[in-house]
């Protein structure tokens, strides 16, 4: 990741069959490259939104209860390059009350909620047949949305859940390799982003650890599936690409300010030429291979 350019790394952590030994490791691997780590630690619970159990396999991602999950979790703390966060894993994994017990920790502790939120149909259609409402209303209902929370894909939103989500503040995380990969089809997302949620991207997993590609991909799907283009201007991308995905981790960084933490990279020109500053040709034709140095908090961790 750092090779590529990434400060800082959010791990959506639910592996806790050996209580926090697993997230300590995580966090010890991180301060010994030099990433920072947000570890977004998460509760889950059940096997579906009718309360099946979980399976054998997924016996290793419970703390059995969401008081227990968060006993646990404060036996974690943050350190130098390392923010602790709280996750629902969704309302698959998590019932209406232990959600509320969740975000309550979150806000209490004033750190990062997030959640996987409709990457698939069957979770809306378990939804609507259960509860009586979209995953979206559900979080509203139970009062979980709020600026302070990060939606992981959100692709499969009706004009409603839009409307709630951008009314709410919430981030957005797209995570476009992945979401390929899956054939998840393609999220609203510039309907969510002029409904007034912020953008950022993720890789989701360690096919592609590229994330001016995710970035890219991001906008490019979107032109594919609604058959228009440009429909996030290059400064909004770059954004999306720095300070807001900082922002969704609980980090002051992503900008070259007074105050702000002084992580920063460099690039190689690539392929052709790059005659001035244009973010555009930052966003369409650089990518991380062509990262040269990489500072994190005024060090420098990579330099080739």
């Amino acid at each position: 990741m750092l090779e590529a350019g990434i400060t800082a790394v959010g791990e959506f952590h639910y592996l806790h069959g050996h209580g926090n030994e697993l997230g300590e490791a995580l966090i010890d691997a991180a301060r010994e490259e030099g990433i920072r780590i947000t570890l977004i630690d998460a509760c889950y619970l059940r096997g579906g939104l009718d309360s099946r159990p979980l399976d054998a396999e997924q016996m290793s991602f419970s703390d059995g209860d969401a008081d227990s999950w968060a006993r646990r979790l404060d036996e974690l703390s943050d350190a130098d390059g390392v923010r602790i966060a709280a996750a629902i894993h969704s309302v698959r994994a998590v019932d209406p009350e232990s959600m509320r017990i969740v975000a309550t920790y979150a806000r209490e502790r004033k750190v990062p909620l997030h959640i996987h939120l409709a990457e698939q149909p069957a979770e809306v259609e378990e939804c609507m047949e259960i509860e009586g409402c979209t995953p979206t209303e559900l979080l509203e209902r139970e009062g979980i949305l709020g600026p302070d929370l990060t939606a992981v894909h959100a692709i499969h939103v009706d004009e409603r859940a839009v409307g709630l989500l951008g009314q709410n503040q919430v981030s957005i995380c797209a995570c476009a390799t992945t979401e390929r990969d899956l054939g998840d089809r393609v999220g609203p997302l510039r309907a969510l982003a002029s409904a007034g949620c912020a953008l950022n991207v993720g890789s989701d997993s360690n096919a592609v650890i590229d994330i001016l590609e995710e970035t890219r991909a991001m906008e490019l799907d979107q032109r594919r599936a609604l058959g228009r283009r440009v429909l996030h201007q290059p400064e909004d991308l770059l954004r999306v690409a720095t300070v807001a995905g900082m922002r969704s981790l609980g980090w002051d960084a992503g900008e070259l300010k007074v105050g702000m933490l002084a992580d920063f990279i460099t690039l190689d020109q690539p392929r052709g030429q790059w005659r001035e500053l244009n973010p555009a040709y930052l966003i369409y034709g650089f990518s991380g291979d062509d990262v040269t140095n990489v500072v994190v908090g005024g060090n420098t961790v990579v330099s080739r």
